[in-house]
């Protein structure tokens, strides 16, 4: 995602390179997260499953830090958007032809008693924010924070503040997040947001005022309670 290659545009995607036209087809990335509990833990009635809350909270990850600091554009293609389950395949030899993974299940993002909503809740939230600050048509992202004990990556981005906390089970009160501009901060995107399948921990009504202390080679900070397995997006007031 930092390996940039001086003016050269870069197009993402978050899937598996070669889905379907590599020997052998591949799995989604959801299914590669959740592999077969997405069979029977999907349901928003089903028994609370670790695994799908993992697998949940980290395809919205992956989306956005793709998303905010890969490129200049952005490629939502075969139900990545939702959580594709299983694989896909094109007929070949090796299958007997078979067409049974050259199908997408959009019927799955509209039943309400599936969690796939939640993803493409998050994923459309996604795209509007950046419709709105328009981040793909800006500098690269300058990434002023990485921290591999805290598993931590902070990007800035069109006067965004883009924070993921990749730990698995440490949550972080008041850590520090350097900015460069001052003024007041508030969540404008928030993967914990329930609407987005997750838990609700992040107050999206604070404002997080700056403080003049430089961090992190920036000329102001703020903190903001980071729950783990959380991505958050701030924007100045």
């Amino acid at each position: 995602l930092i390996m940039r290659f001086g003016v050269r545009h870069s197009l993402l995607h978050p899937a598996t390179i070669g889905q379907g036209v590599n020997d052998v087809g591949d799995k989604t990335i959801a299914f590669w997260l959740m592999d077969k509990e997405m069979y029977t833990h999907m349901s928003v009635m089903s028994d609370p499953s670790p695994i799908i809350d993992r697998g949940i909270a980290l395809h919205k990850m992956i989306r956005l830090i793709t998303h905010g600091l890969g490129g200049e554009a952005w490629l939502n293609f075969i139900g990545n958007e939702f959580g594709h389950p299983e694989w896909l395949d094109f007929p070949r030899a090796g299958n007997n032809d078979s067409y049974h993974y050259a199908r997408r299940q959009w019927n799955l993002v509209d039943d309400d008693l599936l969690k796939y909503k939640f993803l493409n809740n998050f994923d459309a939230a996604m795209n509007h924010l950046e419709e709105k600050y328009g981040w793909l048509h800006k500098d690269p992202g300058y990434v002023s924070w990485k921290h591999e004990g805290d598993k931590v990556i902070v990007f800035e981005r069109a006067e965004l503040l883009f924070v993921f906390n990749f730990h698995p089970t440490q949550s972080f009160p008041d850590y520090k997040l350097g900015v460069e501009l001052a003024g007041d901060y508030r969540v404008v995107l928030n993967s914990d947001d329930p609407s987005f399948g997750g838990h609700n921990r992040v107050d999206n009504s604070v404002v997080h005022v700056s403080s003049p202390e430089g961090f992190a080679w920036r000329r102001n900070c703020i903190q903001a309670y980071l729950p783990s397995r959380v991505a958050l997006v701030f924007a100045r007031n």
